[in-house]
């Protein structure tokens, strides 16, 4: 299985992109992983909420394939503990899911085309934390995850 992150957005903060980029790495001793980041919307002082969340999308979904599992972070999605993260990956590759497509969207998430397309939403906390920060949990979380399935000492019940 494949899995992607798809992000709205450069991080300007070296730290996290650090933490990151040591995660990523991580998860592809299990996993093919790649990181994709789309652009900022331009002008977007002279656009809508809607506006913006369309445009994000239309280039969200343009990087999508029929067969692809998508899964969005969102703040209305399911909250799971660690290890029922993994069990979700576990039964993902058990169900032979050949891409997994993880997404963090823009600052007023997704528009209605994205959320017709998902397969399912998570929430990481019923806190609010900023896109540059969800990016390093999400992949700390996902690294979690497969240490959980390999039974490696990583994670502590």
């Amino acid at each position: 299985m494949n899995v992607e992150l798809i992000v709205v957005g450069k991080t300007d903060m070296k730290e996290v992109e650090a933490l990151v980029q040591m995660y990523a790495k991580r998860i592809n001793h299990y996993v093919k992983f790649a990181i994709t980041t789309l652009a900022d919307v331009r002008n977007t002082k002279k656009l809508s909420e809607a506006e913006q969340k369309r445009l994000e999308g239309e280039s969200i979904l343009r990087l999508l394939n029929d067969s692809d599992h998508l899964m969005l972070l969102d703040e209305r999605g399911a909250e799971l503990r660690s290890i029922e993260f993994a069990d979700l990956l576990q039964r993902r590759m058990s169900a032979g899911t050949k891409r997994l497509v993880f997404v963090i969207g823009g600052p007023y998430g997704f528009s209605d085309a994205v959320y017709q397309r998902a397969n399912a939403m998570l929430s990481l906390s019923k806190m609010t934390f900023s896109h540059q920060i969800v990016r390093a949990i999400f992949t700390e979380q996902l690294y979690r995850a497969f240490t959980i399935l390999r039974n490696e000492p990583y994670h502590h019940e």
